[in-house]
């Protein structure tokens, strides 16, 4: 990766372990075309469960990611998807807090009509998405990223798990 503007990582061609064989430049090729580098991509690690500023600093950085956009993309992120951004941000980065003990990352991605928002945390059990019920205070945050978002996945992770929401900027 090669630093762009604002310091984000801009994509650069992408590197295998067995480079050389003719069976790592097949798997490249096929990776490649199953998941294209994003345009841009940023990531940052929160050490502090205790902080509550956590959940701020990570709609700040979410927000200052997207302003960053058009030095990759044709225009800016409408102001609405960088709200709804900020809203899953909130939510994943808060269960990660709330949930498990130790660091958290967040890692954003942008492609040309997709934000890819992934937190990773040392926890490996999945976020549980709750029943509707609109008496229940709290614990809506899986809904609300599923409902806003085009995907949720968790992934298990060597020490923990992905949690990866793709949200359209359409």
């Amino acid at each position: 990766m090669k630093k762009g503007k604002a310091g984000y990582e801009v994509a650069s061609a992408p590197t295998h372990p067995d480079e050389g064989s003719t069976s790592a430049m097949t798997d490249a090729i096929t990776a490649e075309r199953a998941a294209p580098e994003p345009l841009l991509s940023a990531s940052v690690v929160y050490d502090s469960a205790s902080d509550g500023g956590v959940i701020a600093a990570a709609r700040a950085f979410t927000a200052d990611f997207l302003a960053a956009a058009p030095s990759v993309r044709r225009e800016p992120v409408a102001g609405e998807r960088v709200e709804l951004a900020q809203l899953v941000v909130s939510e994943l980065v808060t269960n990660a807090v709330r949930h498990t003990v130790g660091p958290c990352r967040l890692l954003l991605e942008l492609r040309p009509d997709t934000l890819e928002i992934s937190v990773f945390d040392r926890a490996a059990a999945a976020p549980v998405p709750r029943g509707h019920d609109p008496r229940r205070i709290g614990q809506h945050g899986v809904e609300i990223v599923v409902a806003v978002c085009d995907s949720l996945s968790v992934e298990p992770e060597r020490e923990g798990k992905r949690v990866r929401a793709c949200l359209s900027l359409r």
